[in-house]
């Protein structure tokens, strides 16, 4: 094809806006005045954030379920550091320093012109409770943070297929991924008042669009913002 694009004044169709962040209460709200189509309750569980109680409810719910031991460990990377699936899938040993209290992240979405870049999260006192006892007596040896038995890479499709067994049961099924525990590391960093520009460098590849849906997690500045004009 020569010439130029024949695109101008095309009209294109607006796209779905995704919904704010919100608490499982604030979901299981809306779905009880009905109303809402089966996507709609899709997306709204899509935007579930856990708040700090049910994070550690559903972390200790996993961890007593008979499975294979690497799956509480991911789903506590998950939580206590925003890391996406395909983060925990490439998180090495080395990545974990615990004299310095870190955890190094490996991503690639942030620079598309680089095959991989890196950014460094700090480590809770939780996470480094569970890493240090999984790698010091549970972990079955090779260079993967979390891996199969003799060290084996896990794949996508095991950690999606562990997290659904993890999962399973009325309480938690409404939990899509392990995105949901990202979500809630952010939102819950938000709602602490912890600086955006913190959080931005923690999660890694922060857009404006996720800043918005994250904006309505600061209540109380805002709430002191609407004061300050009319009182």
């Amino acid at each position: 094809v020569s010439g130029p694009a024949p695109t101008k004044g095309l009209i294109y169709a607006k796209a779905r806006a995704k919904p704010p962040f919100q608490t499982r209460e604030q979901i299981q709200r809306q779905l009880a005045r009905g109303g809402l189509s089966a996507l709609d309750a899709k997306d709204r569980w899509g935007g579930l954030f856990l708040t700090l109680a049910q994070v550690q409810e559903l972390l200790g719910h996993v961890q007593v379920r008979n499975g294979r031991p690497w799956v509480h460990v991911a789903f506590c990377i998950a939580a206590y550091t925003g890391a996406r699936r395909s983060e925990i899938l490439r998180s090495r040993v080395d990545d974990v320093d615990f004299d310095a209290g870190t955890i190094t992240i490996r991503e690639k979405k942030r620079d598309r012109t680089r095959e991989m870049t890196f950014r460094s999260v700090p480590m809770s006192r939780g996470l480094k409770e569970v890493l240090r006892v999984w790698l010091q007596s549970n972990h079955p040896g090779g260079p993967y943070t979390i891996c199969g038995r003799d060290g084996r890479p896990l794949t996508r499709q095991m950690m999606t297929k562990a997290f659904r067994s993890a999962v399973d049961g009325p309480s938690w099924q409404v939990v899509q991924g392990y995105h949901v525990l990202r979500h809630s590391f952010a939102s819950n960093c938000a709602l602490k008042g912890v600086d955006q520009r913190i959080i931005d460098a923690w999660m890694g590849h922060q857009t404006e669009e996720m800043r918005r849906r994250y904006s309505h997690l600061f209540p109380e500045q805002q709430q002191a913002a609407i004061r300050s004009v009319f009182g």
